[in-house]
């Protein structure tokens, strides 16, 4: 049996802006994974720059940086079995056009550099930690139970 974990997902500007929030939400809570974190933020460039720290030294850093800063993000923490890899799964390809219909950005995004949403890195181990703990303090994660969760797992 997987284990139970958390991730972080951010609805980035161009889906708040397109009125996308209710139904990134109802995608992940129609799988059966636990929303523990939501917070509707205007992030500044400080943690911008930080959250993608790992692009610095890439040409499109400075890009990435002005339009995850350009309106409010919806910040959210997920929880379930394999919840790493389920976010990264329905998310679909950071291309859109390269994301099968039924995915998140292959239903809803566009362009490469509007793609809608950000999760958690499942090939990089502990960047579901860092990131939660980039936007989120200890009490503003909500443990919980759903009363369905028999239903959901073994």
């Amino acid at each position: 049996m997987s284990e139970q974990e958390r991730t972080f997902v951010m609805v980035k500007p161009d889906g708040v802006q397109r009125g996308l929030i209710g139904d990134v939400i109802s995608r992940f809570e129609d799988r059966g994974l636990k929303l523990v974190a939501a917070k509707f933020k205007q992030i500044d460039r400080d943690l911008a720059e930080e959250h993608y720290g790992e692009h610095e030294d890439k040409p499109f850093f400075d890009g990435l940086v002005d339009f995850i800063t350009s309106g409010p993000v919806m910040a959210m923490v997920w929880e379930g079995q394999d919840a790493v890899r389920q976010v990264r799964g329905m998310m679909g390809e950071t291309d859109p056009a390269e994301s099968a219909p039924g995915t998140i950005r292959g239903d809803l995004g566009l362009d490469l550099g509007r793609n809608v949403i950000h999760g958690s890195d499942h090939e990089d181990p502990g960047s579901n930690e860092r990131e939660i703990e980039l936007f989120f303090d200890d009490e503003e994660l909500v443990d919980w139970e759903r009363v369905d969760e028999t239903w959901l797992y073994e």
